[in-house]
């Protein structure tokens, strides 16, 4: 029996979906040429199944019906992100934001433009 498909992003399905974030729209070999680049070496048919399961799952969708065939995101990063980082965030921290902001801010140190990032941020979620 096969095991039934995860409705959650494995780590190749995500690399995969960083690439059809970044372009309008791409085919499942100029999906494997970025991962290329960024020294990723994937064979073609790993990455079209890749492509099938995102369908199934409802992150891409087929924009043309000839070959080659070419997809784009259905779902959005910030979408995904905000999904993702409040699962993380229930599953490894128990809901606590503090908890999650405390470690990674002890993770590593801030450099002085992600501190005044941070600021500004801050700042900006005060003004509202």
């Amino acid at each position: 029996m096969a095991r039934p498909k995860n409705p959650e992003l494995t780590d190749r399905e995500l690399a995969v979906m960083q690439v059809f974030w970044k372009t309008d729209e791409a085919t499942a070999e100029q999906a494997r040429q970025a991962l290329l680049k960024t020294g990723e070496e994937v064979a073609y048919v790993t990455i079209a199944n890749v492509v099938r399961g995102l369908l199934e799952k409802g992150f891409l969708k087929q924009t043309h019906m000839q070959r080659p065939y070419r997809y784009t995101a259905v779902r959005s990063f910030d979408d995904v992100s905000k999904k993702l980082m409040g699962d993380f965030m229930g599953r490894l921290f128990q809901g606590s934001r503090q908890a999650m902001l405390v470690q990674l801010l002890n993770y590593r140190k801030l450099n002085r433009a992600e501190r005044k990032m941070l600021e500004q941020i801050l700042d900006e979620s005060e003004g509202k």
